[in-house]
């Protein structure tokens, strides 16, 4: 690492030391990371026209405005620097505490949870943002750390506690999936930057641990029921098993190249609970067959991969594990949906990002890509490495 004053300087090795303008922002916007969304959007529309039977009403329409309004954020998101994410990832964390704690006082409740914010335009699920926040906030953390700083368990005790508490305030709203798929993500970021091994096997031990323990003495009935039901749906096939139920017929009608647009008995007969977010894969498999699926899970596969690869190519840590961040926790969020909805996990109501109906899914996912974009138009700005030697005043790079 060579020692440097301020952000200010020139480096040698390529990188810019300062910022880029609008204009230079703007020629190196990544269109990829447009088109494929754009892929998904479409196909979310088309599936929401189908699922009010020939209607744009009440929500087709509406998931292309909140698209329209997503992709104003995107851009707004991508022309900021870089570096002003980074020094700003701690606020952005500690206002999703605040979000967090005002739903246990002021939040709306609904399905036996309290979860939302009523902002009036859409309810705002505030554990969604979340993601986006600790994505930023251990990116930044992890970025200031070096390898061998991240194999003492002193360094580790800021990172869990950033995972352990926004945990804990969506385990009592209760969500626990999002909880779950939190603590995963997390997780995941948590091994991309150095945890050792031996450590991510403590966790998991402790994780079973802590389910056994959460299961004896916190779980409420109804979660309790979930996750037996899942496994068997036909033991109480007009209660908790009725949604997988519903689900599994519509998705094995659909065979090899479905029943045809509109042409849906299970969702259009009104069979298909939540088909316009959580269960909405089920309506495509229905009335496309397993060739639509594969073709859903193909787009989503391309976007994977093009955030990975976009990850090779950001020559900072703190860049390189937000794009990390954003490409896990849109993985999670597909792979249990599409799990849920074919009844390999219990239902915890995961929607599918751009395709599933909802105000907070659609921020949050644009947000996200906002955030890679801002990322991969300032990859060749230098962002320095602020570690303990701080506190002689030297600042290093981060290459």
């Amino acid at each position: 690492m060579r020692p440097i004053r301020s952000f200010n300087l020139h480096y040698e090795d390529g990188f810019e030391a300062t910022g880029l303008s609008l204009r230079q922002r703007l020629i190196e916007m990544n269109w990829g990371l447009l088109l494929i969304p754009l892929v998904l959007l479409l196909i979310g529309v088309v599936s929401l026209y189908s699922a009010a039977q020939g209607s744009w009403t009440p929500w087709a329409f509406n998931h292309l405005v909140r698209f329209g309004l997503g992709l104003v954020v995107m851009v707004a998101v991508a022309m900021v620097d870089v570096r002003f994410w980074m020094r700003s990832a701690y606020v952005w964390f500690a206002i999703g505490i605040v979000l967090l704690v005002l739903v246990e006082f002021v939040g709306s409740r609904g399905g036996g949870a309290q979860r939302w914010l009523d902002l009036y335009v859409f309810n705002l699920q505030p554990s969604e943002l979340m993601k986006v926040f600790l994505i930023l906030a251990l990116a930044r953390y992890l970025h200031e750390r070096t390898y061998e700083q991240m194999g003492y368990l002193g360094f580790l005790v800021l990172p869990f506690a950033m995972l352990l508490l926004p945990f804990a305030l969506i385990f009592i709203q209760p969500d626990l999936g999002t909880g779950l798929l939190l603590f995963f993500l997390g997780s995941v970021m948590l091994y991309a930057g150095g945890l050792r091994h031996w450590k991510v096997l403590a966790g998991l031990m402790s994780a079973l641990l802590a389910f056994w323990a959460a299961w004896e003495y916190l779980l409420k009935d109804y979660q309790k029921a979930r996750l037996i039901t899942f496994r068997h749906p036909e033991a109480d096939p007009f209660g908790d098993g009725y949604q997988i139920i519903q689900s599994k017929i519509a998705m094995g009608s659909g065979g090899l190249f479905g029943k045809g647009f509109r042409n849906g008995t299970q969702s259009q007969l009104q069979f298909l609970p939540e088909k316009q977010t959580d269960f909405i894969f089920a309506l495509i498999s229905e009335e496309w067959g397993l060739f639509g699926a594969f073709f859903v899970l193909a787009i989503y596969g391309l976007l994977f991969a093009y955030l990975l690869i976009l990850a090779t190519r950001i020559p900072n840590q703190f860049g390189r594990l937000v794009v990390l961040g954003v490409a896990t926790n849109l993985f999670l969020y597909v792979t249990v949906n599409i799990a849920m909805v074919s009844g390999s996990l219990p239902v915890v109501g995961v929607p599918l990002p751009l395709i599933s109906y909802g105000g907070t899914i659609m921020l949050t996912t644009m947000l996200s890509l906002g955030l890679v974009m801002s990322v991969y138009i300032n990859r060749h700005v230098a962002i320095g490495r602020f570690t303990i030697e701080a506190e002689r005043g030297r600042f290093y790079d981060g290459t």
